[in-house]
């Protein structure tokens, strides 16, 4: 009988495309549903390895990617709020939780995938209640899943008739690292190892594929996979970087040792299949699910000793922006409030001078276009946020303290203060906005209006350096200073809004760099006006 090998073609690309979209919808459908805390839940459950698999295991289930759950991880590294060690434990725990997506597939119910598509469908069509519509994303994901995988299947089934194929299943059966490098290339291209096991599972339930040869397929996935996360880490911090590498060398170790048994592996599956009367399908869940738990479990002891070998081949002193407060100790908060408002106010200080370097980064990303200015600004205006909310619950938690009246002021100061700084970043952030703006529609300011732009940027950094220097030491002159300063802050704008209605009158300017031009002073004029808050406290209080 003579192959269709574009329907063959069609029908597999198609199921593909349909399989990796029910895979989207049902996790993001999964995501909503949990609260889109995810970041929040991995930060608070990480507090040693073993905790880090557990939270790895069920974000990656909410996910359904374990890519997705290790550029997560390699965030929250570069931001400061996770340890490697920690890390590498959410890794090993990614790693199991994607094993679900193979287990869901192995149930026989692709009959009804098209049902389950339509009631999804009909749940987002219908309802706007979001609960009910995040239920509805996920329920058409998870029937888009089994439709994509039978579309995969009617395509693939002609391959069993194949002799090229069944010359390489044999091949990959005699060579395992063969089956390995197919597994991984796939898994590269596809961007997903659901999607390369659920081929797998496609080729065994047509009898395509003997179980042999798609253990190594299998392990190759894993590999393949985590070049996401070795993606997501270029231009991250180093320690982000090592994040990303333990990914790849534990999924290597692991692949290594079980192709060193593969037979004794073999043997244990089959077993195993025929103790349960597992389906092929099933058999290739249990078979990746087995490897990757045996894996973790190997490997787990080890944790510290992956550590000390990524930072050796990733060497260096790393720099990270660290979003956890330093000095908010708690055990102050009831046996000592005095030496608990003057850590807040450590921590204050610490908020200001990341504000102050963000705004520096800032002035950078304007005049160089270096999207690792941008990048670090934005990171530290995350931080920013982040201090926010801490240090005011830290000093919520003060507020009902017998203190002193002086000692009241300075924790209203304090709140006041962390208000203050938190709005300067989202001040700088705004400015970010208009000139990624500026970038992508090719918006020029002329060559006088970047040195007007550079003067006003450097007075508003020098007035906001000097307002936090006024609040650490209690310093009057300098809160005086930033008065002075903030003045000429505003007189400069004025002068700058009357230069740049010249330009455009004259037609050296365009009225959409104009906008731009304007907005940054504007952004700058309203950062000055947050320093004054804060030399005023410094003024009152004395």
């Amino acid at each position: 009988m003579e192959l269709d090998f574009q329907s063959m073609l069609f029908e597999f690309i198609g199921g593909l495309g349909i399989f990796l979209l029910g895979i989207k919808y049902m996790g993001d459908g999964l995501q909503k549903i949990a609260g889109e805390r995810l970041q929040y839940f991995l930060d608070k459950m990480t507090s040693n390895p073993f905790m880090g698999v557990l939270a790895g295991i069920i974000v990656t289930i909410l996910l359904q990617t374990s890519s997705g759950t290790t550029v997560l991880t390699v965030g929250l590294v570069n931001a400061g709020f996770m340890t490697l060690r920690q890390a590498i434990g959410v890794i090993m725990g990614a790693n199991i939780g994607t094993t679900m997506t193979a287990f869901i597939i192995g149930f026989d119910i692709q009959e009804y995938g098209l049902p389950i598509l339509a009631i999804g469908a009909l749940m987002l069509f219908f309802f706007k209640k979001e609960k009910l519509m995040n239920v509805g994303i996920t329920i058409f994901g998870f029937g888009s899943l089994f439709f994509g995988l039978k579309l995969m299947g009617t395509g693939l089934k002609p391959l069993s008739t194949l002799d090229a194929f069944h010359d390489l299943t044999i091949s990959m059966s005699n060579h395992p690292i063969l089956g390995v490098l197919v597994g991984t290339v796939l898994t590269m291209i596809v961007q997903s190892s659901s999607a390369t096991i659920g081929i797998l599972q496609g080729l065994m339930m047509e009898g395509a594929i003997q179980l042999q040869a798609a253990l190594p397929v299998l392990f190759g996935d894993n590999i393949g996979t985590t070049i996401t996360a070795v993606i997501a880490s270029i231009g991250t911090s180093i320690a982000a970087r090592r994040a990303a590498l333990t990914h790849v060398v534990f999924n290597l170790i692991g692949a290594v040792i079980i192709l060193t048994f593969l037979g004794a592996y073999t043997n244990l599956i089959e077993y195993i299949q025929g103790l349960l009367g597992l389906n092929p399908a099933m058999t290739i869940a249990f078979s990746h699910g087995i490897y990757n738990l045996l894996n973790t479990i190997i490997q787990f002891p080890f944790i510290g000793f992956l550590a000390f070998l990524v930072t050796k081949l990733i060497p260096g002193e790393d720099v990270v922006v660290k979003y956890k407060p330093q000095h908010l100790d708690p055990i102050f908060l009831k046996q000592s409030p005095s030496i608990a408002l003057d850590q807040a106010k450590l921590e204050v200080i610490r908020m200001g001078e990341y504000a102050i370097k963000g705004m520096t980064e800032t002035s950078m990303y304007m005049n160089t276009n270096n999207q690792k200015h941008s990048e670090m600004a934005m990171q530290i205006e995350g931080a920013l946020n982040n201090l926010d909310h801490e240090i005011t619950d830290y000093l919520v938690e003060l507020s009902g303290s017998n203190f002193t009246e002086v000692e009241r002021h300075s924790h209203s100061a304090l709140i006041n203060a962390v208000r203050d700084i938190e709005r300067i970043g989202d001040h700088y952030e705004n400015i970010i906005e208009l000139v990624n703006y500026k970038q992508s529609n090719k918006v020029d300011i002329t060559e006088q209006g970047m040195i007007d732009l550079n003067e006003m940027f450097d007075l508003t950094i020098s007035t906001v350096k000097e307002a936090i220097r006024a609040i650490e030491n209690n310093d009057r002159e300098a809160a005086l200073s930033v008065i002075q300063k903030e003045n000429a802050i505003d007189k400069m704008e004025r002068n700058l809004r009357k230069k740049h209605i010249i330009r455009l009158n004259e037609g050296a300017c365009t009225g959409t760099a104009g906008i731009v031009f304007a907005d940054i002073i504007s952004n700058l004029e309203r950062m000055g006006d947050h320093a004054v808050n804060l030399a005023d406290e410094v003024l009152e209080k004395k």
